[in-house]
């Protein structure tokens, strides 16, 4: 299952919500392109407002700061991609797939996410960027993997282990190896290394063979 969000579905929005109006989505995705081309840094609510059509002032009836923005876009995200890798749903998704041993696990996971971060790019790509400069992000991408992901992903290794069918190690860290190396590809594929020629099933196969090679019990 791939997801591709619309701008409300991004901002969290609900029927009970308030819709954005025509402009507020224009400085929305305004403001994700320069973001994810330029940072928050270096990005400027004026040159927002220019490319959204709108005033300036627009921006500030909606967000208090430019800061304010950033989080609005980005904290969804959080929401619908840390934990890791869209947790409630996706765990939910890897429940009902009912995995038979964890080479069939990992290439679901890779598979999925692979997808998501394709379709998603620009704000995954902030998310990405603005994660290590802004304590705020840290700290829900914190609450939403203790939330809904160490637990049900710590149980799926430990039922494998238990098998015969992965190494003997904690399952935390385990579950570290699986989510850096498949986050590590996706890194450098969408965000650090985008114009590479890459062959992406080749690339997929490597990242699971050197994983497999690494948990899966001899």
């Amino acid at each position: 299952m791939s997801e591709h969000f619309s701008i409300e579905e991004l901002l969290g929005l609900t029927d009970e919500d308030v819709k954005m109006s025509e402009k507020q989505k224009k400085v929305v995705e305004a403001a994700i392109e320069i973001f994810a081309d330029k940072g928050f840094a270096a990005a400027s609510t004026s040159e927002i407002a220019k490319k959204a059509g709108v005033a300036e002032g627009t921006i500030f009836r909606h967000y208090q700061t430019k800061k304010d923005l950033l989080f609005a876009i980005v904290k969804p995200t959080i929401t619908k991609f840390a934990a890791p890798f869209l947790v409630k749903n996706f765990i939910g998704e890897i429940a009902k797939q009912k995995h038979e041993d964890p080479e069939q696990l990992m290439r679901f996971i890779l598979e999925n996410r692979f997808e998501f971060v394709r379709k998603n790019q620009p704000v995954v790509k902030i998310l990405l960027q603005e994660v290590f400069f802004h304590e705020e992000f840290r700290g829900e991408i914190r609450k939403v993997i203790e939330t809904h992901a160490i637990e049900k992903l710590r149980e799926l290794i430990v039922f494998f282990q238990e098998k015969g069918e992965m190494v003997e190690m904690p399952p935390e860290t385990v579950l570290r190896m699986i989510v850096t190396s498949i986050m590590g590809f996706l890194f450098a594929r969408f965000i650090l290394l985008p114009d590479l020629d890459w062959d992406d099933e080749a690339e997929k196969e490597y990242t699971i063979q050197f994983l497999l090679h690494g948990l899966m019990k001899k």
